[in-house]
């Protein structure tokens, strides 16, 4: 068996990565492309690759050389590269298609070992590589019969979104047998390019020969083998995160991307914190209904989304500023408003962040479970100087919950010493408890100026997409000032158009709130099985845990997770306050989802 190796093309789309390289000499964490699928194919035993070489066809052959690793290499090279496709390269290597059976590549994959083992150690002569189709994936699809024939393939101008559920993507490595070359493959291609020229793909061909009765290609579906195509900056950007060198830089290329995980569809994300019983099904199909208008429109501007955001909170407009996330608001306040801060560790670090470290006045609590309540907070401050505090109530990652009635008495100290308290409830719909828990009241924030209420309405409503946050306060004039501040635009159609519709779906979410109560209880008793966490009581979406064994840190546990079972969760021990412990953070999902966690965790015990 023998190897042959589309590699002529010019790679454009990579800009200035191939000014001086074709595609197949790219670097992805320290090895060149080539260079993998050479390896790859001498670890087969193929001995024979045939490289079609075109742009910068002298640094390939320079390189590679006749001899790699036992493979003999012979070059076929297309001169005129920049005025065909690859139909015409393999047209260029037919007489070698003929010679021996083959596996057919395209040289800007980057793809893991077993993935060639897998097309080989099936016995089926003449096959196609191909993988479910996921969003990220991108070119020409096939459909297949129940028999795992192709029975057609479809271009990009052919595929249609509403039939996703039934494509395959072609991984673009195939085996022809010798004689399906001769008897099928290469008369096709032949008069292919007779009749219709050089300036297509070759998959063309392989479409016309799936239309006859007798079509001897057959599809070969991979099951979580890792591969993808490199066709752009962005491609090489995740390819270089799914390949990393070694697990731990796996976990960190990945975590540091903070979210854009739908590029990875097999990845389960316990690190962000959602709610995974809201938005409801008819909501979700509410918004698909309008996607067209709402992405042909322009938004309405602060004043109208302002309102929205009020009647979404049930306060006056003059309270409230609606941000592109929360994050924008806390940036935008702390940057100009919050003085010397009182802040308790650990936190969520987008307001420390925001801040000097010499600004920062930190309390720490000295429990193993970081747990406090308001008295603690007023004694600690009550001889410290401080312009602003900060309450994350419940607390990220503590879980801890300060009662509405302790924070109507530390908003009466804080106003009694002339400091500003802000207070962030994005989790606070999650508590556990009777009676009134939400400070985003009008009467509450008139009498009480200094205060400024936080609210991501990602993280407990569901839409993280939407960028949705709110920042409400009886100032007016700090009101008046935030709206100034922030781009009249800052909010997009989609979390306009939702805002807009939440109050039908206000009942669904009060349901979701309680299902997700009911699962966060059952998970809490699942976690506490595992030997090695220490488990803290939380009333918000998400556990911080302990890592108790000497046998591995949080870091290691995390690593592990995403390389074994493709989980990714929050390594917390990088926190200050946690003085070296091991920490991690896990978000509550679904019973399906949490599930699965709790039995990836236990295989480490």
């Amino acid at each position: 068996m023998q190897a042959i190796i589309l590699a002529a093309g010019m790679g454009r789309r990579l800009g200035e990565l191939t000014n001086d390289n074709t595609k197949c000499m790219l670097n992805v964490n320290g090895s060149r492309l080539i260079n993998r699928t050479l390896d790859s194919i001498a670890a087969v035993g193929i001995k024979r690759a045939i490289i079609v070489v075109g742009y910068k066809a002298d640094n390939v052959k320079a390189w590679v050389g006749t001899n790699y690793n036992g493979v003999d290499i012979v070059y076929v090279e297309n001169s005129i590269y920049d005025k065909t496709n690859n139909i015409y390269s393999l047209f260029l290597a037919k007489e070698y298609l003929l010679e021996e059976d083959t596996i057919l590549l395209e040289s800007d994959l980057i793809f893991e070992p077993s993935v060639l083992c897998r097309i080989i150690e099936e016995p089926y002569p003449n096959l196609a590589l191909v993988d479910k189709y996921e969003s990220w994936m991108d070119g020409t699809v096939v459909t297949l019969d129940d028999q795992l024939r192709i029975k057609n393939f479809f271009s990009k101008n052919e595929f249609r979104y509403s039939d996703i559920d039934s494509y395959f993507k072609t991984v673009n490595i195939y085996k022809f047998s010798k004689e399906f070359s001769a008897t099928h493959y290469v008369p096709f291609l032949e008069a292919y390019c007779h009749a219709l020229g050089h300036n297509v793909y070759y998959e063309q061909v392989l479409k016309v020969i799936t239309l006859l009765d007798d079509s001897p290609l057959k599809a070969l579906s991979l099951d979580g083998e890792k591969w993808y195509e490199i066709d752009d900056i962005q491609d090489l950007d995740i390819a270089s995160s799914i390949f990393a060198r070694s697990d731990e830089e796996r976990y960190r290329l990945i975590s540091s991307r903070f979210g854009g995980f739908w590029r990875y569809p097999h990845l389960l994300d316990f690190c962000y914190l959602v709610n995974p019983y809201f938005p409801p099904r008819q909501m979700v199909d509410e918004i698909k209904a309008c996607f067209d208008t709402l992405l042909r429109e322009y938004p309405s501007g602060m004043r109208v989304n302002s309102l929205l955001a009020a009647k979404y909170f049930s306060i006056s407009q003059e309270h409230i500023v609606v941000g592109n996330g929360a994050a924008e608001l806390i940036k935008a306040y702390m940057e100009n408003y919050a003085g010397r801060m009182g802040i308790i560790f650990p936190t969520f670090e987008e307001y420390p962040n925001r801040v000097s470290k010499e600004s920062v006045v930190a309390y720490i609590p000295e429990n193993d479970s970081m747990q406090y309540s308001a008295e603690d907070i007023m004694a600690f401050y009550a001889t410290k100087p401080i312009d602003s505090l900060l309450i994350i109530n419940p607390d990220n990652p503590s879980g801890n919950y300060i009662p509405y009635t302790e924070l109507l008495r530390l908003i009466a100290w804080s106003a009694e010493r002339g400091i500003n308290i802000v207070i962030d409830e994005s989790f606070v719909d999650f508590v556990d408890v009777e009676g009134e828990y939400s400070l985003l009241k009008d009467e509450l924030l008139s009498h009480n100026p200094h205060l400024c209420v936080v609210k991501s309405i990602s993280k407990s409503y569901g839409v993280p997409g939407f960028r949705l946050g709110i920042l409400a306060s009886g100032d007016r004039e700090l009101i008046a000032r935030l709206k100034r501040e922030v781009s009249i635009w800052n909010i997009n159609s989609f979390g306009e158009f939702y805002m807009q519709i939440y109050e039908k779906y206000h009942s669904d979410y009060v349901d979701a709130c309680r299902l997700f109560r009911q699962e966060r209880t059952r998970l809490y008793e699942e976690l506490q099985s595992v030997s090695f966490l220490r488990v803290i009581p939380s009333q918000a979406n998400y556990f911080l845990c302990e890592i108790t064994t000497p046998r591995f840190t949080a870091n290691e546990l995390a690593v592990k997770l995403l390389a074994k079972y493709d989980i990714l969760i929050k390594d917390c021990s990088g926190k200050a306050s946690f003085c070296g412990r091991s920490f991690i953070r896990l978000a509550i999902r679904d019973r399906r989802d949490n599930s699965r966690l709790v039995a990836a965790l236990k295989e480490f015990e």
